[in-house]
């Protein structure tokens, strides 16, 4: 009678390629796990120390476009004052165009930003209303450049003054400006003409608020 044990030493053993595959392996799986768990940490700092650098390259670029777009291109102002009314009313937000002037010249009509000649470190919005080579005279707060009446309809006649000033040739390199509030403005009737170098740029938009919005 064989006994339990001769009946398991009879039972033949598998090869080791027969064996189910991890048969013999679950230490080497065990390590294997450890280790993938140890390195995911690693990993995942690696892929947001990544994002990071990412993320501030992107940063860093903006700030750059906007620093060159601000110096070059264009700039957002806000109206301070009455001078300008009705056309800009105190506390507009605009933007100005500060390109135009570096490809062409400021033209009669057009509403500029400006370093006030006296003090550069302000800054005035008013209407371009002669430009060099032009002669400007006022007679009781109606203007003349060339001797010819200016269309400035955009002024109601509650804003209107009724001064006496010129005549006066605009020399080269400057610009005669006003503000359509024209009682109630400081502008080249007082300071004189502007250098054109003290131009910053055109008001391109009003943009706040929003309702009364409008490209000039």
């Amino acid at each position: 009678m064989l006994t339990l044990e001769d009946r398991l030493e009879d039972v033949p053993s598998l090869p080791a390629s027969d064996r189910p595959a991890g048969a013999g392996d679950d230490a080497g799986s065990a390590d294997g796990f450890v280790q993938r768990a140890m390195a995911s940490p690693a990993v995942r700092l690696s892929r947001v120390k990544e994002e990071l650098v990412a993320w501030v390259k992107t940063l860093v670029s903006a700030a750059v476009y906007a620093v060159l777009i601000v110096t070059f291109v264009f700039q957002i102002a806000r109206v301070e004052g009455q001078s300008m009314a009705p056309t800009l009313e105190d506390q507009d937000r605009l933007i100005v165009n500060k390109l135009a002037y570096r490809l062409g010249e400021p033209r009669r009509g057009d509403i500029v930003m400006l370093y006030y000649p006296l003090n550069p470190e302000k800054s005035f919005v008013k209407r371009v209303i002669a430009e060099e080579g032009d002669t400007v005279r006022i007679v009781d707060g109606h203007v003349y450049v060339n001797d010819i009446p200016l269309k400035d309809d955009y002024v109601p006649a509650k804003y209107r003054s009724h001064d006496d000033w010129g005549p006066q040739l605009i020399p080269e390199g400057y610009d005669f400006v006003m503000g359509d509030h024209r009682n109630n403005s400081s502008d080249s009737r007082h300071w004189g003409n502007v250098p054109k170098k003290y131009i910053i740029g055109r008001v391109q938009l009003r943009w706040w608020p929003v309702p009364t919005a409008r490209i000039f």
